[in-house]
């Protein structure tokens, strides 16, 4: 799909250079996520046990279940004796303050990844979600070496004086991660504030301005009194209020008045911000 030169965006963009190309938003927040050697090791060693403990019978399926609900993978969860490697990380403290940080950090990111699901998520709001995250990492980092309110898995299990320098170096990973890949997305904060509430744009030229650096066929003059016009429209601003923003310039903006932003509202609105429909489709 994306090979620089035989992909399918690259013929594409033969014929429409001014294309905009861009990886699928949730697809490269999994790969933000990838788990460092000893990480992964302590991941894999737990899920060989769970997956041990499942496949023995459903009666100890629906145990484990009910268990995982008061416990979350703790120390107790080690108490089958025929696992010799469930006895082997019990005696691991290491290892198992690894488990606890991994428990708190994967509930993070699942929170992230079910934020970004959604058939009916705008590239917008799922370009939000990844910078509220981003923004939250940075909070994560200074709270590992605080009292841990976020991780209160690894508040329980890290006893007395705390060795989480592992954890902070995950932390710093995930924000480089982050920034690699997103801090040069193409959609501004400005973009993102024009279809979710332009009546709060304050900068009338400098957002039109961007909008006209991904949308070569916008007239940036037009666009800006447009936008005008419509921040002087209390009745269009009160159903603003009471709709959703897909709803509002694809149903409430009248083209005739608005055509400009409109047009702009409408492309951004139909892009595609993941595979997610396409894959949720393929498995009904």
């Amino acid at each position: 799909m994306i090979g620089r030169e035989k992909g399918a965006v690259a013929r594409l963009k033969k014929d429409n250079p001014e294309l905009i190309a861009y990886h699928c938003i949730i697809n490269q927040s999994v790969l933000c996520a990838s788990l460092s050697d000893e990480h992964a090791e302590v991941m894999n060693t737990m899920m060989k046990m769970i997956n041990f403990l499942r496949s023995s019978s459903s009666y100890q399926h629906r145990m484990l279940r009910e268990f995982l609900k008061e416990v979350c993978c703790r120390t107790d969860i080690f108490a089958p004796q025929q696992c010799e490697m469930a006895q082997q990380s019990k005696e691991n403290e290491k290892h198992m303050d690894n488990v606890a940080f991994l428990v708190d950090i994967t509930s993070h990111l699942n929170e992230l990844n079910i934020r970004l699901q959604g058939k009916d998520n705008s590239v917008c709001e799922l370009m939000t979600a990844v910078r509220s995250f981003q923004k939250k990492l940075e909070v994560f980092k200074e709270d590992l070496q605080a009292d841990c309110a976020h991780f209160p898995t690894v508040q329980e299990q890290v006893q007395g004086q705390r060795d989480v320098l592992s954890f902070v170096d995950f932390i710093d990973k995930l924000i480089v991660n982050f920034s690699n890949r997103f801090d040069n997305f193409s959609f501004g904060q400005h973009l993102t504030m024009f279809i979710q509430n332009p009546f709060l744009i304050t900068d009338v030229r400098d957002s039109q301005k961007e909008v006209t650096q991904h949308f070569k066929w916008a007239n940036v003059g037009h666009l800006q009194m447009q936008l005008v016009d419509l921040q002087a429209d209390v009745a269009l601003k009160e159903q603003f209020v009471r709709t959703d923003p897909s709803t509002f310039w694809l149903q409430v903006v009248p083209e005739t008045a608005f055509p400009g932003l409109r047009k702009v509202a409408l492309h951004i609105l139909t892009m595609f911000g993941s595979t997610y429909n396409c894959e949720a489709r393929s498995q009904q």
